[in-house]
């Protein structure tokens, strides 16, 4: 019965340059994303806005600029961006999503952070040349959380837009206020004003919908994960069942740009003995594999330690603390999936 049974820490996954760059597609959980199927909330104008401009936007620059019959003018072909503030849950990864299916051109579709993993895999020149022959560039979660990623996201997007690559990314954070409270921005203000100058800031305002409560949703018991394994099993899923230790291992084993590799053919992770994070590199870890199951549309069940206690109150708070925020949220909404499954079994 238990034969979809799959070993993550049997597996090593290598990744190419060629299949890293072909996987820069909208995942699952946003593979039919649409401004049609986005449904803006009445009480905040800004939603309904952020769809018509985007919409006029990718239009626009999908038709690439004639060249000025003038030959004393020279006509820019600069890359133009948009940037999408909003908090957590409001929609902005389902309009990014929307924008890069409507727009006609090579385009590319990443977070953030699998962008900073990549230029680490490649190398910046190497990086550079292979982003370059994109003419889109949709990057989810923008955040400068130290000065180093400063440095990288304002060297890469200074070689790629000028040369004609359009940006369309979402954050947390409005863009002249990147890296505040995280490091000390102001020795890097130029750099950070220099980014923010390439976008035009589009708001989304409303509400996280997969908050409605104040509650963060328990974790399974022991025999609640039995009977979700059981119920996955027999309906043929392919799924990982691994202790939270035995994961934290192999994660730390695992380059983070491998994650999707690793978790291929994967329908389900189920996680024994969620416990306290002390190791902020392994948090860190833990929070990219779940940006990874729950854009996978993959399900996910863990049991042990309540979710406000998996980050430890020592690093909670200080440059990464909105991805810990993002990371519950999103482990609340799935661990909610997953006693639906059980409730409908």
């Amino acid at each position: 019965m238990k034969s979809h049974r799959i070993d993550l820490t049997a597996r090593l996954p290598q990744v190419s340059a060629e299949e890293l760059l072909a996987g820069f597609v909208p995942t699952a959980r946003f593979g039919r994303a649409s401004f049609e199927n986005y449904r803006p909330n009445p009480e905040f104008p800004s939603q309904a806005a952020a769809v018509s401009e985007l919409r006029r936007f990718v239009t626009e620059v999908a038709q690439p600029k004639r060249a000025s019959w003038n030959p004393f003018v020279r006509r820019k072909n600069e890359g133009a961006g948009r940037y999408l503030d909003g908090g957590f849950g409001v929609g902005k990864t389902h309009l990014l999503a929307a924008s890069w299916h409507e727009f006609d051109g090579r385009k590319a579709f990443l977070s953030f952070q699998e962008l900073l993993y990549t230029i680490g895999v490649l190398g910046r020149v190497r990086a550079a040349e292979a982003f370059g022959g994109y003419r889109l560039l949709a990057i989810d979660e923008f955040e400068l959380d130290d000065p180093g990623n400063t440095h990288m996201a304002s060297t890469f997007l200074g070689e790629l837009m000028p040369a004609g690559t359009h940006v369309i990314t979402t954050s947390n954070t409005e863009p002249g206020q990147l890296g505040q409270g995280r490091f000390n921005a102001s020795d890097f203000e130029r750099q950070i004003m220099g980014i923010a100058a390439r976008f035009e800031m589009l708001p989304v305002d409303g509400p996280d919908y997969r908050q409605r409560g104040a509650q963060l949703m328990p974790p399974l018991s022991g025999a609640q994960l039995d009977a979700l394994e059981d119920h996955l099993a027999s309906g043929g899923v392919g799924y990982a069942r691994l202790s939270w230790a035995e994961l934290e291992r192999h994660l730390l084993r695992v380059h983070p740009a491998r994650f999707t590799k690793l978790l291929e053919g994967v329908g389900a992770v189920l996680l024994d003995g969620l416990a306290p994070i002390e190791n902020q590199n392994s948090a860190l870890r833990l929070v990219h594999f779940v940006d990874k199951v729950y854009d996978l549309n993959l399900r996910f069940a863990a049991s042990g330690s309540s979710l406000d206690v998996l980050f430890s109150p020592t690093y909670r708070s200080g440059a990464y603390a909105k991805k810990y925020s993002r990371c519950l949220s999103r482990l609340s909404e799935l661990l909610s999936e997953a006693g639906e499954i059980l409730e409908l079994r």
